[in-house]
């Protein structure tokens, strides 16, 4: 049986080899960017690339893909480890800290090339959002806080305030909210793909709600 006999009943056969050819770039192989690059692989996506300096750690196995085996691991090599055992999708990890200095290096304003902003610090957000502005990148922000989630275009996107709040991904149920975060975010790329637009969305864990997101809604934002 096609391994994605699923996709060719509702995508249609120009789409899927859209997404097979799509580069994207992931930056970060936390709660977003692990259940993320996860779901885009088993959906088609071919050329992917994961940036994140990380190693698995113990607590990490609530929210993101790992296994008790993966603890200590950098993270992006296992992801490209997983996906190649699993689908048979060799993806391509750089297991290095973004910073101002390599970013030209790892960041390079290929053809169709997606970035995926899934750091969860506003320094590094920050980076993504002006680099990929300045080069002209498409770049689709996944980011969380607390029960609350939103997936915004770079062109709309406002970098939010760190805070001194409770991890996010420590709150109860917050695999949830990641994982309707990271299926709204897969849809988003996917309608990018086929037709060129650009949709934000909100996510209320609390109340069950998503909505589409304006500039006016968005919490803490600065630019």
């Amino acid at each position: 049986m096609d391994t994605f006999v699923h996709e060719q009943v509702y995508r249609t056969e120009e789409l899927i080899k859209k997404m097979s050819s799509t580069p994207i770039l992931l930056c970060g192989a936390g709660a977003i960017g692990s259940n993320l690059t996860e779901n885009l692989v088993r959906q088609g996506f071919r050329d992917i690339t994961v940036i994140d300096m990380d190693r698995v750690e113990d607590h990490n196995r609530n929210t993101q893909i790992w296994g008790r085996r993966d603890i200590g691991q950098k993270k992006a090599g296992m992801l490209k480890a997983r996906m190649f055992n699993d689908m048979g999708v060799s993806i391509n990890p750089i297991d290095k800290e973004l910073t101002s200095s390599n970013i030209q290096k790892f960041i390079k304003p290929v053809p169709g090339l997606i970035v995926v902003d899934g750091f969860d610090n506003s320094a590094s957000r920050k980076l993504v959002t002006e680099y990929c502005d300045t080069q002209r990148i498409k770049c689709l922000h996944v980011g969380l806080f607390q029960d609350y989630a939103e997936i915004i275009w770079n062109e709309f996107y406002r970098v939010p305030r760190d805070t001194q709040a409770q991890d996010v991904c420590e709150y109860p149920l917050a695999r949830n909210v990641i994982m309707l975060a990271v299926s709204v975010a897969t849809e988003v790329l996917i309608r990018n793909i086929d037709s060129n637009i650009q949709e934000n969305y909100t996510i209320t864990l609390k109340d069950f709600n998503i909505e589409p997101a304006t500039v006016i809604g968005m919490r803490g934002g600065v630019k």
